[in-house]
Formats: C-alpha cells, structure tokens, sequence
C-alpha cells in the first residue's frame, strides 16, 4: 500500500476533462485534459506568475487573481489536481519490518511523530515503500502540514476550483512504480530549486530540493550545473550500497534552454558515476496506458492529470479526506444503537438537572461566604494598588541577559544551528510570563531537533513550541517560550 490515509470512496471515477494546476515558488501552471475514446489530449492552459504569496497573503485575493488568469486563458474547467510546492514537504526514510497492514499504519504514525517536527495530527500524511536489491523494505515517509493545504483549498475555492487531488510534481512526471527493478535518479529545475528525486524498488527513495543551484547572470538566473552534479554525488553516496549500484540513469525534465543545458554538462560530469544522462522532451508512447499526442512537452500538471483521469491516480494522494455529515452520522449511530442512544440522552437530562440543584447550592454558598469577607478584599485591593505605584520600577534580575545567556548555551558551538533575530516581549497585564520568539537557520533536521531538545531542558524555559520549519537544508525555523526564571537565579 502506498498511502497512510485511505483514498476518498467517493472520488469520481476516472475520464471527463480536468485541470491539472502546478505551483512552485511564483509560478503556476495549468493544463486542461481531456480523456475521449482512449486518449488524452490538451484542450486548454496557461502559464503565468502570481504577485501574491499562497502562505503571507490573503487567500481571498490569491484566488482572486488565480481566477483572473484563467478566465484570460479561457480555462472553465472546475474540478482541478494539484502538484504541490515541494518546499512544502517534508521527508523521512524509515525500515519496515515484517507487520500486518493494520499494525504497519500504526508503526508508520509513530516514525512520523518521532522523525517529523510536528504534531501527528499537524500533518497529512502519505508514504511509499520499495524494496532494496537485498530485499530489505523500507518506506519514505512524506508529510505536508494541514494548515498550509487548508489555506491552498481557500484559496482554490476563491478561484471557483474544486480541488479532487493534492500530490507531488516530479512523482508524476517520474512515477516511482514505473520500474521496480532499476533505480532512476529525476530532476526538474524549478523558479528557484532544482527538484531531485531517486526511485527505484517500486517505490520513492528520495525526495528533495537542491537549493542555492541559480545565480544572476545579466538579468536571467543561470543553472550551476557543479552545484547540481555535487549534490548528486552526495545523495547518491547517502544511500545504501545496493540501492546506489541500482541507479543507472539521470532523467532532467523541464522546459526550455536550461534543462538541456543541464544535460549536456552533467554528462561529462557524472561519468564517474556510471549513471546514463537522459532529456526528456516529450512522453512515450502509452505512458499513461491511453494514446497522447506526439511532441506533448511533460509537465507536472499534464502527469498529474492524465493519471487522475486513466487510472487510481497519483502514487501520493495529500488531499484532506472530506466525510459528508450523513456519512459521519451514520457511522457514529447504528439502527441497533438507537435505544442506547435514547436511553443515554435521558439518563444525561436527569444528570444536567441534578448538576443544576448542585449548583445552585454551591453558588447561594460560595455567594454568602463573599458577603463575609467582601469589606476585607477591598481593603487588601486598595492596598496592593498603591504598593505596586509606589515600588521600584526597575527589574534586578537582568532579564533580557539571561534569556540570550539560556539561547546562546542550547545553541550548538560548531555553528550548525544559528539565530538571526531574537524578541522579547515582557510580561502585559493578565499575562504571567515574558514570551519570547526567535528565528534562525539549521543545517539539517537533527541538529535541529538536538538544539530544541537542549533549550526545553534549559532552566527558566516554559512552553517552547515549534511554530515554523521550512526548507531541508538548511532549515528555517521559528521558536516560541514563555520565561519563567526568577529573579535572582
């Protein structure tokens, strides 16, 4: 099985005509696919730059200006497939052992409580298993946090879409279940990454953004292809053995001058490797199992789509389960349970009322004891007031050092973990503790998690809660803590 979530039991079955939408950095793309007579063909799309952002702008206004850009491009297609931003994913490589699917669900929700940097129920969750060329198995875990595709589907229903599917672009375009046997190693140059991939064994082995590969040239951002070929041998030597000899060929998908110029310079680069570099200008034929136009340029939205309409979709399904509410009351109450329902709510409005006698006591109590000692906790009021107008102002304690000395102790000496801004908001009226945030960089996942884990220990420090990780290397991340040291300590 490929998902940790089941797929929607009423999803339309495949055929029609759908719009397949990709997203990355700025960029979105569109393609409208129609399935007639056993093939696919392009009946419409477009190719624009958003000036709002889906994450920091109001999802409102995004849709709005999605919207607009279809209309220009004549686009009246509703139902929709998404390829994601990858910055957007996060992942993680786990061994499988030898379980029933219904323990195998359960192991998988723990790796990703311990291995991601949030809360299981803060991310939807898909994953895909391979077996090695020694027959071990193992599972790349892939996470989204719901908040960021809560936003995208205000965003789409803003635009009039319905969205029927959230997955991966470069998974589409190279379907890691196409070739269980030899391992294939894709790339897909992006507005500002290049995305890489390596599956083999019948599943994804990895997934992931090679960051810092464009720099300005004039007035046009230039591929660094050493950059690109260096982190392949890096991710290539990552692996296990076994897996490494398995990946033979290096796919570079994309439009335009630069991925063949990507090609072309990694092949010379890479023969070390023993790894055949391969263009992909168009689709072979049969691809999807239907019949598409000769020349047909791939692009994520195209594969996204033409597998939503051929066949069970993509591979890695991230779109939130919608449940209908008959479906949910009808799986919580059964002809059978009715009686116990009945007699459960009736059993309930007599334990309301007697808590309402109860109640009513301990207030006509509690209301005679204040009557008591009403004249002294005024007195107490008046005299605390004038207490804290008339004492020193200032604060002993150096508050502010020791909140950067406690940061600056968790922090790693080796430089992997850093901080770019630190704020301290002090303690307002009806709050206890000063709250403090700060954002910085991380080299990889676990030095990061070894940092949080040394600042939750450290004394003074309460509540530290993770409210941001973008990225994979390096990581960006926000922390937020309340300050409970005391003075004097």
């Amino acid at each position: 099985m490929k998902h940790v979530l089941k797929k929607n039991p009423f999803q339309r079955k495949p055929g029609g005509s759908l719009l397949g939408l990709a997203f990355d950095g700025s960029r979105v793309e569109g393609v409208v696919v129609r399935r007639t007579n056993g093939s696919v063909e392009i009946t419409g799309g477009f190719s624009s730059s958003l000036s709002l952002d889906l994450l920091t702008n109001d999802p409102e206004l995004v849709g709005r200006e999605i919207r607009k850009h279809l209309e220009a491009a004549g686009v009246r297609e509703r139902r929709c497939a998404v390829c994601l931003p990858l910055s957007w994913v996060l992942t993680l490589t786990t061994k499988l052992p030898e379980l029933p699917e219904a323990d195998l669900q359960s192991f998988l929700q723990i790796e990703a409580e311990r291995g991601f940097p949030y809360n299981p129920e803060a991310l939807m969750l898909a994953h895909s298993a391979y077996r090695t060329p020694g027959g071990e198995t193992w599972a790349t875990l892939v996470g989204v946090p719901r908040d960021h595709l809560a936003r995208l589907e205000t965003v789409l229903h803003a635009a009039q879409l319905r969205p029927i599917s959230f997955s991966l672009g470069l998974p589409a375009l190279q379907r890691a279940n196409a070739e269980s046997s030899q391992g294939v190693l894709a790339l897909l140059p992006g507005e500002s990454h290049v995305a890489l991939q390596v599956s083999g064994g019948g599943g994804l082995v990895v997934l992931r953004t090679v960051e810092g590969t464009f720099e300005l040239e004039g007035n046009e951002a230039q591929i660094q292809v050493a950059q690109v070929a260096r982190e392949i041998r890096i991710t290539l030597g990552q692996l296990p053995e076994d897996v490494r000899a398995s990946v033979r060929r290096v796919r570079v998908f994309g439009r335009g001058d630069g991925p063949d110029a990507l090609a072309e310079q990694l092949r010379s680069r890479l023969v070390a490797l023993g790894v055949q570099v391969e263009r992909v200008r168009d689709y072979p034929p049969g691809e999807f199992g239907v019949r598409i136009p000769s020349g047909t340029e791939p692009s994520p939205a195209f594969s996204l789509a033409a597998q939503q309409l051929t066949g069970p979709g993509p591979a890695l399904q991230l779109l939130p389960p919608k449940v209908s509410a008959w479906k949910q009351f009808a799986d919580r109450y059964s002809s059978r349970k009715l009686v116990w329902v009945g007699a459960t709510a009736a059993a309930a409005a007599g334990l309301m009322a007697l808590a309402f006698l109860a109640q009513q006591w301990q207030l006509m109590h509690w209301r005679s004891k204040w009557n008591a000692m009403s004249a002294r906790v005024t007195e107490l009021d008046t005299m605390q007031k004038d207490i804290r107008k008339y004492r020193p102002w200032f604060d002993e304690s150096f508050r502010s050092l020791s909140i950067l000395r406690r940061l600056s102790e968790a922090f790693p000496m080796d430089g992997s973990v850093s901080a770019k801004t630190v704020e301290i908001r002090e303690a307002a009226e009806g709050r206890e503790l000063p709250k403090i945030t700060c954002t910085g960089t991380a080299r990889n996942n676990q030095a990061l998690l070894q940092t949080i884990d040394k600042l939750s220990a450290a004394k003074g420090v309460a509540d530290l809660r993770t409210e941001q990780i973008r990225g994979k290397s390096p990581l960006e991340f926000t922390l937020n803590f309340h300050w409970g040291e005391t003075p004097g300590l």
